[in-house]
């Protein structure tokens, strides 16, 4: 499956410090648990990817009228 590629595969995401001082993205579903620590300047640059693909998506739907 590519990252563009729709799935029927749910999944919760939850997002937080551990006692570490680390960052914790914690995937979690059907047979899944992922937990994925990083440290806290990783952590931001992973934020800065995700708004920037969400800036990147913005754009793309309206360009094709489907802005919700």
């Amino acid at each position: 499956m590519g990252i563009d590629k729709e799935s029927d595969i749910a999944a919760n995401l939850q997002i937080g410090p551990t006692s570490l001082g680390m960052v914790r993205i914690y995937v979690e579903g059907e047979g899944l648990s992922v937990p994925m620590d990083f440290e806290p300047e990783e952590a931001e640059e992973i934020a800065d990817e995700i708004k920037a693909a969400a800036g990147r998506a913005r754009a793309m739907a309206m360009k094709g009228g489907k802005r919700k």
